[in-house]
């Protein structure tokens, strides 16, 4: 098991490493092989393409150290997960950019899903409204990260994330307030 873990390991700094030099999308698995002294046939074993293996990485920075149990709310596992963004912001900036079928981007919203479903449980009570709410969020989200991520001089981590809390609950505040005031009441389909 731990051979299986090195060569992975290998797979996956190769493969940061030509990021930094090229995009994504003109990394072969050959390039990554080569760089790390792998064989295809090796690759091929481990992950199904360059896709899995970005995917992969990414489990290993936080989902596979994810303690729900030891979070008080979802603006906790938020924070985490910002941390590991920024922990490796180079390589994490250009998987935000890979497109279509199997995009890191697709993998984030499907594997981070039932996390923020579960913190949003009681917020929404229909199912149409808390599959919305999680689009909307999870769009917003990585549009907002990878601006940030960007950024010459970005803010900590911790920062971006009480930013983020401090707009979104100042919208609903302001929201729920003018509603009271309107008469009117929570939208309903």
């Amino acid at each position: 098991m731990a051979d299986s873990s090195v060569t992975k390991n290998a797979l996956a700094s190769a493969l940061k490493r030509l990021m930094k030099k090229q995009g994504f999308e003109k990394i072969s698995v050959s390039e990554i092989c080569e760089e790390c002294g792998m064989n295809r046939k090796s690759f091929y074993y481990h992950f199904r393409d360059k896709y899995d293996l970005v995917n992969w990485i990414f489990y290993e920075d936080f989902l596979g150290h994810l303690q729900t149990a030891s979070y008080e709310d979802g603006w906790d596992a938020l924070k985490d997960l910002c941390e590991s963004f920024f922990a490796d912001r180079e390589f994490y900036l250009e998987a935000l950019k890979i497109e279509g079928q199997n995009s890191f981007r697709e993998y984030v919203i499907d594997t981070v899903k039932p996390l923020a479903l579960y913190f949003s449980r009681d917020v929404f009570s229909e199912d149409s409204e808390k599959d919305f709410f999680y689009t909307f969020f999870a769009d917003a989200f990585l549009h907002a990260i990878s601006r940030w991520l960007r950024e010459n001089d970005p803010i900590s981590p911790e920062e971006f994330v009480k930013c983020m809390r401090s707009v979104l609950v100042n919208i609903a505040f302001k929201t729920a307030k003018g509603d009271e005031t309107q008469g009117l009441s929570s939208p309903t389909r």
